[in-house]
């Protein structure tokens, strides 16, 4: 029987262009990602619709970033749409109206309000050479603003491989210091990497962590249930490596052949991600289904170790 707040929720959704329909794809898509059976996907949408009757406070912020990650957050609409009505985001630059004195003052009170309750999404690695001198919001250095604020929240979730661990802003020789927030600032994080991450991941996370359910993390504090297999695991074209049948020259009968990507370089077989699973822009696609050899982006240090990125490993 449909309650008033599922039936409001809906209602939101559909003013936001996102149908019953696709809102039931969309969590059949995350369930699959979440490493369930298609028979989860009713549990799935009910738990959806629990955590959006309730909202909880969001407080997004930006350090040194491209903003990509947002992009693929608010690009993929459904998705965007569907997260949008699930959490509160009370501080977030890109989306904000408001600029200036009063941007300020909505994060600062937002921090105050919702102390120890809010879900702290951080977006960009963080300057800590020079006392963090190399970034600065507000007069304030993204050194100091991760200091005041993440630790007031309930818990940091990085999106995107900067946040998590440095990303390009750290590739050598980083004169700014730049880190990851873990190591810039000390806190336990969940990292969600990539460049740009995946907004399923996203939403997978925030469900279980709003329904209290445990959240396996690997060493480098990714989930498991998006990061525990390797592209190259669950790769289209892995039948083609295991028949040494491989592209040696874009453009040429083998790549149009869609033969396996290795000889070009793919960081598939060192790269732990759900891309191919859950691929990008409602699930079109994703580089290697392109034809072009993963680079790794969301393994640490990844600017440097697996560059450069045309050449086997």
């Amino acid at each position: 029987m449909e309650t008033n707040s599922s039936k409001k929720f809906y209602e939101k959704l559909e003013s936001k262009g996102v149908s019953r329909r696709d809102f039931l794809k969309y969590c059949t898509a995350l369930t699959a990602t979440m490493g369930l059976s298609h028979s989860f996907v009713g549990q799935v949408a009910a738990k959806i619709e629990k955590v959006a009757a309730i909202r909880p406070p969001v407080v997004w912020l930006h350090f040194s970033e491209c903003t990509g990650c947002s992009e693929a957050f608010l690009r993929t609409p459904d998705v965007g749409g569907i997260i949008l009505e699930t959490i509160s985001v009370e501080y977030h630059e890109t989306l904000m109206a408001a600029a200036g004195v009063q941007a300020e003052k909505s994060l600062h009170d937002a921090v105050e309000k919702y102390k120890g309750k809010f879900v702290c999404i951080v977006e960009g690695a963080i300057g800590t050479s020079y006392n963090g001198s190399y970034g600065k919001v507000a007069g304030k250095t993204f050194l100091e603003i991760a200091r005041e604020v993440i630790p007031k929240a309930a818990t940091t979730i990085c999106v995107g491989t900067c946040s998590a661990y440095g990303g390009i802003s750290a590739a050598a020789p980083n004169p700014g210091g730049y880190k990851g927030v873990k190591d810039a600032i000390g806190v336990n994080t969940i990292n969600l990497p990539g460049c740009p991450f995946n907004p399923l991941n996203l939403l997978g996370t925030i469900l279980k962590y709003l329904n209290n359910e445990k959240i396996e993390l690997d060493d480098y504090g990714r989930p498991i249930f998006a990061y525990g297999e390797t592209v190259h695991d669950n790769c289209p074209r892995l039948e083609h490596y295991e028949n040494d049948e491989f592209v040696e020259e874009f453009g040429s009968k083998e790549a149009e052949l869609g033969y396996c990507l290795y000889k070009m370089g793919c960081r598939g077989p060192e790269t732990y991600n759900n891309c191919p699973t859950a691929k990008f822009n409602d699930a079109t696609s994703f580089p290697i289904q392109a034809g072009h050899p993963c680079i790794g982006c969301s393994e640490p240090d990844f600017w440097d170790n697996m560059t450069p990125f045309y050449e086997e490993m």
